[in-house]
């Protein structure tokens, strides 16, 4: 059986604790910065069998879901190149899917993309663009 050395394993899983960390850390940001701008936040880490919104908020009439995505650098691109065409299909359906369990009737629905960047020195940049299809 293949097993990874303990060392490695150790540093594997201290990475994805640092990662994910840093992950919350972002959608805490990118809450806020919703908050800020006039958004009400109605739910958060919002789960069912097909996947997991980060932020499903209010804009007025409006329902968004809000993917946050973040990065401690742009090594590996922006955070935005993350989001693909699947990846938007899947929150317009996981929207939907949080609308009939919620029991709501918004007016309509958009998918908004909060991003990220927490660099080791210097300030956290925030990006929000609002309405991908």
């Amino acid at each position: 059986m293949n097993q990874l050395p303990d060392d490695l394993r150790q540093v594997r899983l201290e990475r994805s604790r640092a990662q994910q960390a840093l992950g919350r850390y972002g959608e805490s940001v990118a809450a806020r910065h919703l908050v800020d701008d006039g958004f009400v936040v109605l739910e958060r880490n919002w789960r069912c069998h097909d996947g997991e919104i980060d932020i499903v908020a209010q804009d007025g009439d409006v329902l968004v879901i809000c993917e946050v995505k973040t990065r401690s650098n742009l090594n590996h691109g922006s955070p935005f190149e993350a989001i693909t065409q699947r990846k938007l299909h899947r929150l317009e359906r996981l929207g939907f899917a949080w609308i009939r369990v919620r029991g709501m009737r918004p007016k309509s629905m958009r998918i908004d993309i909060v991003s990220i960047v927490r660099p080791s020195h210097g300030r956290t940049i925030i990006e929000h663009v609002r309405g991908l299809s």
